[in-house]
């Protein structure tokens, strides 16, 4: 496998000028094909080590179990928020419920309730009988 340029610098954590200054040098010997530089990985790395990142995959799994932790706690935390607005609905739903029995009460009770019959209206007496 060989490099081209780019990857040399990201393989360095060099600038890519720094690398085609170093091949125009001489300090790292390089091949062109076309318009590419094809660098040998033991060459760039002769004059340019690895970079720290490059060097130590091992940590990689402790930001994940930190993650999972974060994760885990917020899932926790959102399980519970569910729960109390789960709680919240139920006793609105009860609330309502007692209310609607209470109102479908009222209006039975006042369908049921015998009907008077409409008081005739008073006849209108005048203080001049000629009126």
């Amino acid at each position: 496998m060989k490099y081209t340029l780019g990857t040399a610098a990201k393989a360095t954590g060099k600038a890519k000028s720094t690398i085609l200054r170093a091949i125009k040098t001489g300090t790292i010997s390089a091949h062109k094909d076309g318009n590419n530089y094809e660098i040998d990985p033991s060459e760039l790395h002769r004059v340019f080590p690895r970079t720290v990142a490059e060097n130590v995959p091992s940590n990689v799994t402790q930001p994940l179990e930190e993650q999972d932790a974060t994760l885990r706690i917020r899932l926790e935390i959102l399980e519970k928020e569910r729960e109390r607005e789960r709680e919240q609905m139920q006793a609105t739903i009860d609330d309502l419920r007692t209310r609607l029995d209470r109102a479908e009460d009222r209006v039975t009770a006042l369908l049921a309730a015998p009907e008077k019959a409409p008081e005739p209206a008073p006849v209108k007496r005048r203080w001049w009988p000629w009126n």
